[in-house]
């Protein structure tokens, strides 16, 4: 198995971890969210939310940098 192989399988299972948090991170967003008809309250992260918030900045990271090492491998 070449670094290129193993770069372009870590890419998919990170990509993968990424869509999955950032859709439980997901909430309240119907279509009369799509339209502006979101409630504009601010609210804090506490809690699980927090952790997971931090957990998907984490997460984008690591594929930006897996992303840039495999365009540089290549």
């Amino acid at each position: 198995m070449e670094l290129r192989d193993f770069l372009s399988i870590a890419t998919i299972l990170i990509s993968t971890l990424l869509i999955v948090l950032v859709l439980m991170q997901v909430r309240g967003t119907g279509f009369g969210a799509a339209l502006g008809g979101q409630d504009a309250s601010f609210r804090t992260r506490r809690g699980m939310q927090r952790s997971m918030h931090r957990l998907t900045i984490l997460v984008v990271i690591v594929f930006i940098g897996i992303s840039a090492w495999s365009v540089a491998a290549s």
